[in-house]
Parts: structure tokens; sequence; C-alpha cells
């Protein structure tokens, strides 16, 4: 197959975005209390922030590019499900946007919320006071809405999309398409946490299940090859 290099590239970037993501996740959640930090005020947080170095800095960086291997993944899956063409560039669209998305919340830490760190640290009382409130307007905005609502509102759809799509390619199992789509509808519904705490449940079970869903993708572009 011509495009075969482009699928398994593909399939590749799922499995080292799924696998980079748990190793970034599980390090911030050791050193510096995520995700149950992020609801914290910037008293407990910007303190930490700057006292984990350049190393927190350093993962907070790799922690926002992390997103942008969905796009190749999103064009392995693309050029492997060849009957679905229109459905596909919607899906193509849709894990750009959301990657673009999380890299911009993700983003904020070591750049906007680092500087504000270090300002944090050398302000008296009036100052922080100012500080706080945009470090607040930055989180709701930059991450509440724009990287985690945004971005997994666009990743949902990517995976419903592809899920229709990868179930009309023959050489792939039906178990496999079907499988996105459930999981693109309890991402979907674990977007909404951010205005309701209802899917808060269903939220926390979706970071488990992401980067198994990602994995299970990359490896089926590898290994299931069109029938001859």
């Amino acid at each position: 197959m011509r495009h075969r290099p482009m699928i398994v590239a593909g399939g590749l970037s799922f499995i080292v975005g799924a696998l980079a993501f748990v190793a970034v996740f599980s390090y911030l959640a050791a050193n510096f209390s995520y995700p149950g930090i992020l609801d914290g005020s910037a008293a407990e947080v910007l303190p930490r922030l700057r006292a984990g170095g350049s190393a927190m800095r350093a993962t907070w960086a790799l922690y926002a590019l992390l997103p942008l291997l969905l796009v190749p993944g999103a064009v392995g899956v693309y050029v492997a499900c060849p009957s679905s063409r229109g459905r596909m560039t919607l899906a193509l669209v849709a894990a750009s946007l959301g990657a673009l998305a999380m890299c911009l919340g993700l983003m904020r830490w070591p750049s906007i919320h680092w500087a504000l760190a270090e300002a944090y640290a050398q302000s008296g009382a009036e100052a922080k006071s100012s500080l706080s409130a945009v470090f607040l307007g930055l989180n709701i905005y930059l991450g509440n809405f724009i990287g985690e609502f945004l971005g997994e509102l666009c990743l949902a759809f990517f995976f419903f999309l592809s899920g229709l799509s990868l179930i009309d390619e023959s050489q792939f199992p039906k178990w496999l398409g079907w499988g996105n789509v459930a999981f693109a509808v309890l991402f979907l519904i674990g977007a909404f946490r951010n205005i309701t705490p209802a899917v808060q449940q269903v939220a926390d079970v979706n970071n488990a299940l992401l980067p198994l869903c990602m994995v299970v993708l990359g490896a089926s572009l590898i290994w299931y090859k069109p029938k001859s």
C-alpha cells in the first residue's frame, strides 16, 4: 500500500503520545499533586510551581506539546479510511483544533504562570491579590474552557467520526470502530465537568481510558493491513 508508512507513523504517534502522557501525568501527580492542585489558589500553586525549578517548567512544556502528536495520528486514521474521506476530513480538522486548544491551555504553565510565580514571590500583599485574580482568570479561560472544554469536545468529535469510519473499513474489526464511538460519548460527557460537577467521575474514568484508547487505535493502525 503506497500510504502504508503514513498509517504506521500515525499509529506510532498515538502510542508514543499515550505513553508520554502517562509518564508526564505520573511525574506531575507525584511532584505537583496533579490534577488536584488545579483547584488550588495562587498562594498554594504558584510557590510550588516555582519551587519545582527548571525540571518542573520543562515537564510542563513537554506536557503542552504532547497533544500535537494527535495530529499525525489523525492523519494516519484519515489515510487508513479511504471509504470515508468527507467524514475523516472533519475528524482531522477536529483533531487539529483539539490539539491546538489543549496546547494553548497547557502552555500557560511554563509561560504565563511561571512569570506569575516569579512575580508572586517578590510581591507584597496588595500585588499578590492582583496576581491571584490574573491566575484564576487564566485558569478558567485558558485551562477550563479552552484547553479542557473546547479541546475535549473536539477530541470527542474526532473519536466519534473516526469510529464510524473504521466500521466501514473491512481490514479493521468492528469492535474497534464501535469502541471509539463509545469512548467518544464518554469523553463528550466528561468534557462538561467544568460546567457541572455531576460528570466529574466520568471525566476521571476518561483520564485512564484516553491513553488506553490511543494505544489500541495506534496498534490497530500498525497491525491491521488492507485485505488483498
